[in-house]
């Protein structure tokens, strides 16, 4: 069965394409935008949804991300979604208990020792005409008001039919405000991450330090303006041709108070010796350590490596995966235009058919290469994002 049929709200449908088509064209690019996209459809795919069981909710989930997933396989989107199956079975549960408690209250307590009717004789249950040798070889007969008095004893009094399917269809009615509410809690994380990872800034930045950092991250921007508002320090960016977004880095940095310097990247490795941290965002945060940042990343942290200095990853949590590097050794299968690198006009006498150019949007920072990650949940080694990984995730949901 396709995804598209899965959902039988037509309008709801209509969203999730359109958000597809959006993320395609790039209309939508940034983690936290399509997080934020991502998680306000996957809300309006289980308001309109109808179902009676688990099963079905989280068929209809799943159905709605993949689609979204094929669109932007390597983004966080399948971490939110992953997210919001977990909610789903966490609400499901917490109301199955809660119906079991309720049932628990509700169910007439097991007869006393005290009230059971006395017990009755084997005379009353043995025909009169019958051996002692037939009773013997059949057993002593029990009445069927006897075997209740009995199960009533033990606790167990008798259910009426259709009890399960019942309970089943009242906690798969009753999840959907709470599984809403829980999505909105989600909804406020995204919102806040900034601040939430910018928190603890002045407690990793020293008065008087030199940072470089690549690019633009809002993540790495909101830290780095949260720690001049205690700190005195220079922010050397770099400018990552060919997007040059580090131009935009700069001059926000600038305009802010903070002392900026924007140097070409052939300049990283000389000016490392004098770095006293180096602070990169990140496009996703794989299960072994492993980084996703942008273009020029590896560079840098290459170059901190050979310095001995300490390489600051920025992120919110939302961005760590269960998954692991599944594709290039050292980038992302994941390219720009190639006449940003070079263009059809400096291509003259050059044989392009034996030319590959290559874009790539991101640089694969291996683990060792890192040596913290402040995310707005608090500070983890790479060594610990497999654990992060572990309790945010169902094992179950690591392949969509």
């Amino acid at each position: 069965m396709r995804d598209a049929n899965v959902i039988k709200d037509k309008a709801t449908q209509k969203h999730v394409e359109a958000l597809v088509s959006k993320l395609r064209r790039r209309q939508v690019v940034g983690s936290h935008a399509t997080a934020l996209e991502t998680v306000l459809l996957l809300r309006q795919v289980i308001s309109t949804a109808k179902f009676n069981t688990l099963d079905q909710l989280v068929t209809i989930v799943k159905a709605a991300g993949r689609q979204i997933i094929e669109a932007q396989p390597k983004g966080t989107v399948g971490n939110i979604v992953r997210k919001v199956l977990r909610l789903i079975r966490e609400e499901f549960n917490a109301a199955a208990a809660a119906a079991g408690a309720n049932s628990s209250h509700t169910s007439t307590p097991p007869a006393r020792a005290s009230q059971l009717p006395p017990p009755t004789p084997a005379s009353a249950v043995v025909p009169a005409s019958s051996s002692l040798s037939n009773f013997v070889l059949l057993g002593h007969p029990r009445s069927h008001q006897s075997l209740e008095v009995e199960q009533a004893s033990r606790g167990h009094p008798r259910q009426p039919s259709g009890h399960v399917e019942h309970s089943e269809e009242f906690k798969a009615m009753s999840v959907k405000p709470a599984l809403i509410d829980a999505i909105k809690d989600v909804i406020d994380e995204l919102e806040t991450v900034y601040d939430g990872v910018a928190k603890n800034a002045r407690d990793h930045i020293h008065a008087d330090e030199i940072i470089l950092t690549i690019g633009k991250s809002s993540t790495v921007e909101a830290f780095l303006k949260s720690a001049a508002h205690y700190r005195k320090f220079t922010v050397i960016v770099a400018e990552t041709a060919p997007s040059f977004s580090g131009r935009d880095m700069a001059q926000s940095l600038s305009a802010s108070g903070i002392s900026t310097v924007l140097v070409p990247d052939s300049c990283v490795y000389a000016l490392m010796s004098r770095v006293n941290k180096v602070i990169l965002g990140a496009h996703a945060v794989l299960a072994n350590g492993g980084v996703f940042a942008i273009s020029g990343s590896l560079i840098a942290a290459s170059a901190a490596r050979a310095h001995a200095t300490p390489v600051v990853i920025c992120t919110g949590q939302y961005k760590f995966t269960p998954l692991w590097n599944l594709y290039h050794e050292y980038a992302a299968v994941d390219f720009g235009d190639p006449a940003q690198v070079l263009a059809v006009k400096d291509s003259e006498g050059i044989d392009m058919d034996k030319v590959d150019i290559v874009n790539p949007y991101y640089d694969y920072v291996k683990p060792e290469l890192v040596d913290v990650l402040i995310t707005n949940e608090g500070d983890h080694p790479p060594s610990y994002v497999y654990r992060v990984v572990k309790e945010a995730y169902d094992e179950e949901d690591s392949d969509l």
